[in-house]
């Protein structure tokens, strides 16, 4: 799980501030911090169906924020999936 101090750093990053935290970036950029601890634990528990759901779900909630991204801000897009390592 994320930690609150984890979480604000990550807002701070690339909400620009402590309280921004409606920006699709701060939203892709949680997404991924929660994706990537909620894989590794799928990994270790293979017959975690639940989980796994979670997850598909929340790749699937990242997916569409990144199109939205996309279609209306392309650099902004660029920029984060670069920031993150994503791969598109």
């Amino acid at each position: 799980m994320i930690t609150k101090e984890r979480k604000a750093e990550i807002v701070a990053k690339y909400g620009g501030s402590d309280a921004n935290t409606g920006k699709p970036e701060v939203q892709i950029a949680l997404l991924t911090e929660h994706i990537s601890a909620l894989s590794q634990h799928c990994s270790t528990h293979k017959k975690d169906h639940h989980s796994r759901r979670g997850l598909i779900m929340l790749v699937a909630k990242r997916k569409n924020l990144l199109s939205y991204l996309q279609k209306n801000e392309l650099t902004r897009y660029r920029e984060i999936i670069a920031a993150l390592g994503l791969r598109k």
